[in-house]
């Protein structure tokens, strides 16, 4: 039996629904489901939207999808119930629901930190309903307990987002010095595309900027960004298409690291293996951060080191949001915020 706080938590609730793989997501009334004996119910006030939710609406990854859907994986709220073995969360705390929702906690790679390969994972709004809704559950080991002191919509994109790139930064074994993370002491080169984003990455803190649309040599100006215009020490590859994967070894440095964080749908990592043996690359995969990961990215973002930038908009204009996604039109995260 789950311990309920003494507020009510109501019968039904607003969400956005994916009916069919495909979409497109309805706006409509559901019913809050209680907590497990291991699990906390989380009152969602702030939800980030992340390309990951687009591709899970259209089904484009091989993975079993749960349908009907609930979507999202940057849910920050107040824990309002949890069940009876749910440990290290109680109620009132602030929490955040992430992509990894759950998993055994038992096997070899959930002992060594590794849970995101896990084969029994629970994936928040993918095959488990996830924070497009006013009430989410979460595994309570899980969860991230966030400081009461952090906005809850500033940090809704550190749980996926964030952590994620930050998880990336970790793999790519990259240093203070080197290019890449200003958070961290590395020195940055943003590559994307349009005036909106430069101004944005420029913000961030990004010493160089390589505008994709614009570049009339992409690898020539990246290099050129770079220290002895040698090439980056290490790239992260989060873009939504295949061609930034088939570029990533022309400008990478001599012993660099390329990390292939995005999944574009049905996309493959390309290298010509000449020069990735002669300049000694090495090219690996990093699928979101582990428990410990969630911790330090918002300690980041808690002591103001990392900033997201983002908009809030409410839960029923998700749609309107997967397509300026789809339009390449979104600068920074969209955050959506629940109704009362």
């Amino acid at each position: 039996m789950s311990n309920l706080m003494t507020c009510d938590i109501p019968e039904k609730q607003w969400a956005q629904v994916v009916e069919r793989k495909g979409g497109p997501p309805v706006y409509t009334q559901i019913p809050v489901s209680k907590p497990g004996p291991d699990e906390v119910l989380v009152k969602i006030k702030y939800t980030g939207v992340c390309h990951t939710d687009l591709h899970a609406m259209k089904g484009d990854w091989p993975l079993p999808l749960k349908m009907p859907l609930v979507g999202g994986h940057e849910g920050a709220g107040i824990v309002v119930a949890k069940g009876e073995m749910a440990k290290g969360v109680e109620i009132g705390d602030h929490a955040g629901i992430k992509w990894l929702n759950g998993s055994c906690l038992a096997c070899e790679f959930c002992k060594t930190a590794d849970e995101s390969l896990c084969a029994e994972q629970l994936l928040s709004g993918y095959n488990v309903d996830g924070t497009f809704q006013q009430y989410a559950i979460g595994k309570a080991a899980h969860v991230t307990v966030l400081p009461k002191d952090v906005p809850l919509d500033g940090v809704a994109p550190i749980l996926c987002a964030g952590i994620t790139v930050y998880k990336g930064l970790k793999e790519s074994g990259a240093r203070p010095g080197q290019t890449y993370a200003k958070a961290m002491g590395l020195r940055v080169v943003a590559i994307d595309g349009g005036d909106e984003k430069r101004a944005m990455c420029e913000k961030l803190g990004s010493e160089a900027y390589i505008d994709f649309t614009s570049s009339k040599d992409l690898v020539a100006d990246v290099k050129a960004a770079t220290p002895g215009g040698l090439g980056a020490h290490a790239v992260l590859l989060l873009a939504v298409s295949e061609k930034p994967f088939q570029q990533a070894v022309e400008y990478a440095r001599p012993r660099g690291t390329i990390v292939a964080i995005g999944m574009p749908a049905n996309a493959f990592l390309k290298a010509p293996v000449f020069e990735t043996v002669v300049k000694m690359i090495s090219i690996k995969g990093s699928y979101v951060g582990n428990r410990q990961d969630g911790v330090e990215a918002v300690d980041f973002y808690a002591r103001g080191l990392i900033h997201a930038p983002f908009k809030t908009v409410p839960l029923e204009d998700l749609p309107k949001v997967f397509e300026l996604m789809e339009q390449g039109k979104i600068a920074g995260r969209y955050v959506l915020q629940m109704p009362e």
